[in-house]
């Protein structure tokens, strides 16, 4: 049982990691938004395993709930989401040209 409880615990860790670096990494907003929710939401799991459930309640409605919110309304003021939007259909409409052309 032990050994279930450190292999859990290693992937938290690598998962925190790796959702770290993505959000540094990423280039759209949406997207860096989403990893950050999932860090926070990953974070409030590791307060619980180490035994602080008022930290593990506090990361997950500030981290994830209100946070993330706050981005997401920011984002859409900043007209951003739909810009992902736009971009992602100028893509598609692009590929589409691309394949159409090649016939």
């Amino acid at each position: 049982m032990e050994i279930l409880i450190t292999v859990f615990r290693i992937i938290l860790l690598i998962s925190l990691i790796v959702c770290a670096v993505a959000t540094a990494f990423s280039k759209k907003p949406m997207t860096m938004i989403i990893i950050f929710t999932a860090y926070s939401i990953i974070m409030s799991v590791v307060w619980v395993l180490l035994r602080s459930p008022d930290l593990a309640i506090t990361e997950a409605a500030v981290g994830a709930g209100v946070t993330g919110v706050l981005f997401f309304l920011t984002l859409r003021k900043l007209h951003l989401i739909d810009k992902d939007k736009e971009e992602e259909l100028m893509l598609q409409n692009e590929s589409k040209e691309e394949k159409n052309d090649e016939k």
